[in-house]
């Protein structure tokens, strides 16, 4: 089964929150897949990353770049694992075929969208009734909360 961290945004979006997800992903050693809710997302998270301050270099690619097993971040609107990324990251309540074929699953929500908000609510119930290692942290001031 996979680690599922669910990750409750309240003061950014997932543009301004991926960086340093992403960044201590690639400092662990770690490849990761984020899935997007179609290419218009794919082309806001691949720009977000390249102007992201902190850290100041997260290697990625995009389908429209090519060579994904190159790629240490692998940015998609598909359920795949083409640069074999051991970290998942859904944005949006995007469906995923298998989360336990992930070593870690991040699910980012936004806390101020009440359907995002419940749809992250039944992905929990669900993901704990299949036997996943579920925690859940709330975005804060000063960074990243654990309180579940």
């Amino acid at each position: 089964m996979a680690e599922v961290g669910f990750y409750h945004l309240t003061r950014t979006g997932p543009e301004q929150a991926l960086p340093r997800l992403l960044g201590r992903t690639l400092e662990a050693g770690k490849r990761a897949v984020v899935r997007c809710r179609d290419e218009e997302q794919v082309r806001a998270i691949d720009e977000a990353l390249w102007r992201a301050p902190e850290p100041p270099w997260l290697p990625h690619g995009t389908a429209a770049l090519g060579f994904p097993e190159l790629q240490p971040v692998w940015i998609t609107a598909d359920d795949e694992q083409p640069n074999g990324g051991s970290f998942l990251f859904l944005l949006d309540d995007v469906p995923v075929s298998d989360p336990a074929r992930f070593e870690r699953v991040f699910v980012l929500f936004d806390g101020n969208d009440d359907p995002a908000l419940a749809a992250a609510r039944r992905r929990w119930a669900s993901w704990r009734d299949e036997g996943h290692a579920l925690t859940y942290w709330r975005q804060e001031a000063g960074g990243w909360v654990r309180a579940a």
